[in-house]
């Protein structure tokens, strides 16, 4: 089951989807109570369908194993309003921020167990919101952005953001990215942040990534190894390409998701048991 939404944040009202279980998942959550909650933070311009409807199949792949799944589109993005960036970085973690608002609001939710999802820039925005709210319990970073500032600039191009200054913003791609977009992008370091968050982390990137350097799971992974808490897993997915386009790369991505998701579920059923 599924439903269109809209989710106020500040002047912009995001579009979002949210997954109910189905099905024997939907029936087993129903009888352990309150779901698990997964909230998709898609990458730089994109949106909450993304490139081949990977969003699509990973939020209907989660749901059926028994995820309350919501994916959205940030402000200027998809079906969204606003304009994209205008806000910077800060906008954007303003802006997961208030889906996680929602979400946690929900009955329906078990507030132990959320986790966010994030693609390429989505990734080092779903880190960086996770260091600020203590909400977020665990993070799944799908070839996710290290350094942003260095990163969206080799991807929009050195010279396009040679051309952005104040009051004149660049064109790419029919998105107007400002020069305080660009800066905002300088003042957040995901990569040292990271270490802040305690929760258990899910690195996977395909090796064949055209736009962000494979290398940055393991420097992502060597942050994470240097905390007190929480475990790190990462997969390097071979003849994957940044938006994991093929099918094979894309089942690959989902059913590394997919079995992680259910060994954290399993470690905190035996705990629970544990406990008791």
């Amino acid at each position: 089951m599924e439903h269109s939404i809209t989710i106020r944040t500040g002047v912009n009202e995001l579009a979002a989807t949210l997954h109910y279980p189905t099905g024997s998942a939907r029936e087993t959550a129903e009888r352990c109570g309150r779901w698990p909650v997964l909230i998709v933070c898609h990458g730089f311009i994109g949106s909450r369908i993304g490139v081949n409807r990977l969003f699509v199949k990973a939020a209907r792949r989660f749901s059926a194993q028994g995820f309350l799944t919501l994916r959205f589109d940030y402000g200027g993005c998809g079906e969204s309003t606003g304009d994209y960036g205008a806000g910077g970085l800060d906008a954007l973690i303003d802006e997961t921020r208030s889906v996680l608002d929602y979400a946690c609001s929900l009955d329906c939710v078990d507030l132990s167990r959320v986790t966010l999802i994030g693609h390429s820039l989505g990734g080092a925005v779903a880190a960086l919101t996770a260091v600020r709210d203590h909400r977020v319990k665990s993070l799944a970073l799908w070839s996710a952005v290290a350094h942003p500032h260095y990163d969206i600039v080799r991807i929009v191009g050195k010279e396009q953001y040679a051309r952005a200054k104040p009051g004149q913003p660049v064109d790419h791609q029919g998105y107007l990215l400002t020069s305080g977009f660009f800066d905002s992008m300088a003042m957040q370091h995901p990569l040292e942040q990271l270490r802040k968050f305690t929760g258990d982390v899910l690195l996977v990137h395909g090796k064949a990534d055209e736009f962000v350097p494979v290398d940055y799971a393991p420097l992502y992974r060597q942050t994470l190894w240097q905390r007190n808490g929480g475990q790190c897993d990462m997969v390097l997915v071979d003849d994957a390409d940044h938006t994991y386009s093929s099918d094979s790369a894309c089942r690959h991505l989902l059913e590394t998701t997919a079995d992680w998701l259910a060994g954290m579920e399993k470690r905190k059923r035996d705990w629970n048991d544990w406990t008791i």
